[in-house]
């Protein structure tokens, strides 16, 4: 038996490089899940998800409320929920107009709290049984201290962090458990964007030579796969996690323990 076994997940952005990793770990460890994204094939142009898609604008209130709809009509209740829908915007804030700043709160904040808010009282069904349910939040250890030129994305990041120490204070008495996954360096399309010379990354060095540079700056001499986010999301979803809450999981290689680190 899985240890997510019977329970029923709705993950955001799971179409992308890390919420396809979550998706397809759940269903091995038992769950239903749903694929919550823009488009069936997502940030990796590959449709070939197998949990249960579902269309959602997770900055859309309708889209949201419409797709727990959907779980509420099909499942009855809602055990375990990943905010992992996100965008990142290379710039400083001189660099970055309005719309850009706005774009970023709506998708990576707005986003978690009407996900969040529209799927408490589903959770509230699945808690009702003594388990207790799960939201997991995505932070980033960039919500803690800062890459040169994501000005926008660290500060979304640092407000996702206090909104899930907030939410674990407030729904805990309810049996919802909420905590925040802070990852580092993922290889993801996101990252690879970040290789490609734009923003924070590129200086004329080639993607090789990025990539090796990232690489160096860890302690571990490694950035992190899609799979090594799953393994700790699966775990703060499932009961061996039921005393872990309200708090900020950094995932980073070491990165954020040096006294200093290499500019990127």
């Amino acid at each position: 038996m899985g240890r997510l076994e019977g329970k029923v997940a709705l993950v955001t952005g799971g179409r992308g490089g890390i919420g396809r990793a979550i998706c397809a770990r759940f269903e091995a460890e038992g769950a239903v899940v749903y694929a919550a994204d823009l488009s069936e094939a997502g940030s990796l142009a590959a449709p070939d998800g197998a949990s249960r898609f579902v269309r959602v604008d997770v900055s859309d209130e309708d889209c949201v409320t419409a797709a727990m709809a959907r779980v509420a009509e099909e499942q009855g209740r809602l055990d375990v929920l990943v905010n992992a829908a996100g965008i990142e915007i290379e710039k400083t804030i001189e660099e970055t107009n309005l719309g850009e700043w706005n774009r970023s709160f709506a998708v990576n904040v707005t986003g978690t709290f009407l996900t969040s808010k529209h799927a408490l009282p589903l959770m509230r069904k699945a808690a009702e049984g003594g388990v207790s349910a799960s939201i997991i939040n995505f932070g980033s250890y960039d919500g803690f201290i800062a890459d040169p030129g994501l000005a926008a994305y660290c500060a979304t990041k640092g407000a996702v962090h206090a909104l899930t120490r907030a939410m674990a204070c407030d729904h805990g008495p309810e049996g919802i458990r909420v905590n925040a996954v802070c990852p580092g360096y993922i290889d993801t399309p996101m990252l690879q964007s970040f290789f490609t010379g734009e923003g924070s990354g590129g200086g004329g060095k080639s993607i090789g030579e990025l990539q090796q540079a990232v690489r160096d700056v860890h302690p571990l001499r490694t950035y992190g796969t899609p799979e090594d986010i799953a393994n700790l999301v699966t775990w703060l979803a499932s009961d061996e996690a039921r005393y872990a809450s309200g708090q900020l999981w950094v995932l980073d290689g070491g990165l954020s323990a040096q006294v200093q680190q290499m500019r990127i």
